[in-house]
């Protein structure tokens, strides 16, 4: 079953930002993309320097994300 809600742009920005935070992206820049991501915009309207920030932002996250994916299961796997 679907669950049809609305989120607010804000509500968007605290969970982007927060998502961003916990895998060791600055405060700082979390927040600026966490703004860019939760506008609404498409991408074919961001800026040059937006597409950048977000493009390296986003390749720091996941690579932090794998990271601890990983760490998990070796964790997981050392506990048995």
């Amino acid at each position: 079953m679907k669950g049809n809600f609305f989120i607010s742009q804000e509500e968007k920005e605290r969970l982007f930002h927060t998502q961003l935070v916990k895998y060791g992206v600055k405060f700082e820049k979390a927040a600026k993309v966490a703004k860019i991501l939760a506008s609404g915009e498409s991408e074919e309207s961001w800026t040059e320097e937006e597409r950048q920030l977000v493009t390296e932002t986003c390749e720091e996250w996941l690579k932090a994300h794998k990271r601890h994916k990983q760490l998990v299961s070796l964790f997981q796997y050392i506990k048995r």
